[in-house]
């Protein structure tokens, strides 16, 4: 079964659409890396929260990812725009459509 994640993270006030833009912006690059679904969300409730959903065809591949110079950069840009406030989950994907598979 495939391997994934879901997280959330709370932005400095106006900053949300900035770090939502570093989020996506390598988002095209992931399939290659073994990535299946890779959607950025914003929280209906909360100006501040954005939440991320991943299915990655490994925990593996997924962590590769995160050691890319690429992946390292976009972290550190958008570091400084977020409160620390974090949560995440790591699943395993049992199916459904956007799953790939």
């Amino acid at each position: 079964m495939a391997y994934g994640y879901l997280g959330s993270m709370k932005t400095e006030p106006g900053k949300r659409d900035d770090v939502v833009a570093i989020l996506l912006s390598g988002a095209a690059s992931l399939p290659e890396l073994g990535c299946r679904s890779y959607v950025v969300c914003l929280a209906a409730d909360d100006p501040d929260t954005i939440v991320v959903t991943e299915v990655w065809e490994s925990k593996e591949q997924h962590d590769a990812s995160l050691r890319l110079p690429e992946a390292k950069e976009a972290i550190a840009a958008a570091m400084p725009m977020l409160t620390g406030e974090f949560t995440s989950r790591e699943l395993i994907v049992a199916g459904g459509l956007g799953a790939g598979g």
